[in-house]
């Protein structure tokens, strides 16, 4: 299960960014999680939740946004959402797409409280 790795540097990157501002206190953080990341969002939330269980960071809220994926027709230029397939374009039905998003894991923001 990777998403405990993964939970782990969220957690690394909030305390990282709290001790640049001596006092204030991590309250929470935001995570864009694409379909095709390979992140399970459930276990990722899990694994936050055990690693912050009995620590003073029990208290953070996480907000987990799942982000689907986006494509460009590369025969027209329309942009779409699509599953986890591009499928055609809905435009011009050409197959021929490049993906835009849904591969993202990124920190949205950290949200701190001033002490």
């Amino acid at each position: 299960m990777h998403e405990i790795g993964i939970a782990s540097a969220i957690l690394d990157a909030g305390e990282a960014e709290r001790a640049c501002r001596p006092g204030s206190k991590l309250v929470k953080i935001g995570v864009r999680i694409g379909v095709l990341s390979g992140v399970d969002v459930e276990a990722l939330r899990f694994a936050l939740s055990a690693l912050t269980a009995n620590t003073e960071l029990a208290g953070v809220t996480f907000d987990l946004q799942s982000c689907t994926r986006q494509n460009r027709c590369l025969a027209c230029g329309c942009e779409f959402k699509s599953g986890i397939c591009s499928g055609c374009c809905p435009s011009c039905s050409s197959e021929n797409v490049a993906l835009l998003g849904g591969d993202e894991l990124d920190l949205a923001y950290i949200e701190l409280e001033e002490a």
